[in-house]
């Protein structure tokens, strides 16, 4: 192989290994209802699914949820201690006021809200009308 052959190959190598930082990591997360006790079952129901892409610090996340017992007045991105417990807003997402709809949002994490992330201690919960301490939640994950 000649010198120039390499070069080209080193630099494909480099590439290679490059675009996936480039295009981010990307996390899931499925939206159920949070934990609840017997008296709530009349209140919190329904589903959905949030995709988020991490680009840099630059976290977008984009979903949708269905099924709610009355309308969505607030989607938040939370901070929990540790996966599957409760924790405080971070940011506030767009949502969709109506029992089916959309949840949205970007924004500029800090370093310790990446690691947080990539963790799986960043989740998303939705409050409705009659669940206002929460209705739906789902821990982004890889």
């Amino acid at each position: 192989m000649r010198a120039g052959d390499w070069a080209g190959a080193a630099v494909f190598l480099c590439l290679a290994i490059l675009a996936p930082a480039q295009n981010g990591a990307r996390f899931k997360a499925r939206l159920s209802p949070v934990a609840m006790d017997a008296s709530m079952r009349a209140t919190i129901a329904g589903s959905g699914r949030v995709s988020a892409q991490l680009t840099g610090s630059k976290l977008a996340i984009a979903g949708s949820f269905e099924g709610l017992r009355s309308p969505a007045t607030v989607a938040q991105l939370r901070r929990s201690p540790v996966t599957g417990v409760r924790g405080p807003a971070v940011f506030d997402l767009a949502v969709t006021k109506a029992v089916s709809g959309s949840i949205g949002g970007s924004f500029d994490l800090t370093p310790e809200q990446v690691e947080s992330l990539r963790q799986g201690k960043l989740y998303v919960q939705l409050h409705s009308e009659r669940a206002p301490d929460g209705n739906l939640w789902g821990w982004l994950l890889p």
